[in-house]
């Protein structure tokens, strides 16, 4: 009797470790998509796998969720401006914020912060943007002490000099995170 439960539990601990396994696994897979995807529903589609990831990197999870959420509101802002895109703009702060709480200096998470609290400025729900503006400033320092040569990082420093009205610096900017 004991050796049937003894082989019943590690059928049973074998089983939820592949299904860990498999998760972590789709879930890479699924930031490979990322940098492919073309619509709204490519964005919501990627989202929804990142935020029902049941993974042991929950923070990663919660990280390409909030990516998928700036992306598609980027694409949004381009494509459909006069969409409501507040909603997305929250939740992807809310998510990444999640990831920070688990992942303190990480680099790529501050970026994201940033990228995200200056896209509440182009989108115009800031009730401050002087204060988002701060914000996003201050998760690009942090950003910088753990990450160099970042492309993510120069995209956002170029971002914020082309809204300073400094077209010269954008340019660099624009240009080191091409490279």
């Amino acid at each position: 009797m004991y050796k049937l439960l003894l082989i019943l539990s590690f059928f049973v601990t074998g089983s939820l470790m592949n299904a860990q396994f498999f998760s972590d696994q789709t879930l890479q897979q699924s930031v490979l998509q990322l940098n492919n995807a073309k619509t709204e529903n490519d964005y919501d589609t990627l989202f929804s796998k990142f935020s029902e990831a049941k993974t042991s990197e929950k923070w990663q999870a919660n990280y390409y969720a909030a990516a998928a959420l700036y992306l598609k509101t980027n694409f949004l802002l381009k494509n459909s401006p006069n969409s409501p895109l507040g909603e997305s703009n929250e939740t992807a702060r809310k998510l990444a914020m999640q990831a920070l709480a688990s992942e303190k200096n990480n680099g790529e998470v501050n970026i994201l912060l940033g990228l995200i609290h200056f896209q509440k400025i182009r989108i115009k729900t800031a009730a401050d943007p002087q204060k988002e503006l701060k914000t996003a400033t201050s998760f690009m320092t942090k950003a910088e002490t753990t990450v160099k040569n970042n492309p993510r990082l120069s995209f956002l420093k170029a971002e914020m000099a082309e809204k300073q009205g400094n077209k010269t610096e954008a340019i660099k900017f624009y240009q080191k995170a091409v490279k």
